[in-house]
């Protein structure tokens, strides 16, 4: 059963990965609505999300950020596909750029971005730390980095705001919604 749920929302592939996106880009927008309103975007920041999945936050963050760029990596070709067909216009206007890839190897070069965000995605790193290292070392000094989770994500909050602090950064804190829940931290230096 573990091994189903994976294909299909944790590393989504085939068609039940296809499956997967669809019902992610319903349940994952809220959370991921609330995400971004705790981040205060700024219209010019560079936005990294982790883990995008069918790209419904990369399109609402386009809206949000309207003089800035947004960038993505997610390991599944097809979480990759649907988030490219979904901002395409975005993707040929050059403010979007989706990536295939994985959170242990980011493929930007340090202090690239303002924020930072995953939603439903820590879970399921191979290793966490080593994801929220990685991503510390594109943010910029100031930069803010969110992980938010549903309630369905199977991600317990005890240690996620540990697990920021543990990889460099600092003011990590949990904020606690009706059904979901973020991490916040900030890189200081």
């Amino acid at each position: 059963m573990r091994s189903l749920l994976l294909r299909a929302f944790g590393r989504p592939q085939g068609l039940l990965g296809r499956l997967g996106g669809m019902v992610m880009a319903h349940m994952n927008a809220d959370c991921g609505a609330w995400v971004t309103d705790l981040l205060e975007l700024r219209p010019n920041d560079r936005v990294l999300e982790v883990g995008f999945g069918p790209g419904v936050v990369i399109q609402r963050l386009t809206n949000a950020i309207p003089a800035g760029s947004i960038a993505g990596v997610d390991a599944s070709p097809e979480m990759v596909q649907q988030a490219r067909a979904r901002n395409g216009a975005a993707i040929q206007d050059g403010r979007v750029d989706l990536r295939l890839g994985s959170v242990e190897h980011l493929p930007f070069d340090d202090g690239s971005f303002d924020k930072v965000l995953a939603i439903n995605s820590m879970q399921v790193w191979p290793d966490a730390i080593t994801g929220l290292r990685e991503i510390r070392r594109v943010t910029k000094p100031g930069g803010r980095v969110a992980l938010g989770f549903t309630s369905h994500s199977g991600q317990p909050k005890d240690g996620v705001a540990d697990r920021l602090v543990a990889a460099g950064f600092t003011a990590a804190r949990l904020v606690d919604a009706e059904q979901r829940f973020c991490a916040l931290a900030t890189k200081t230096s």
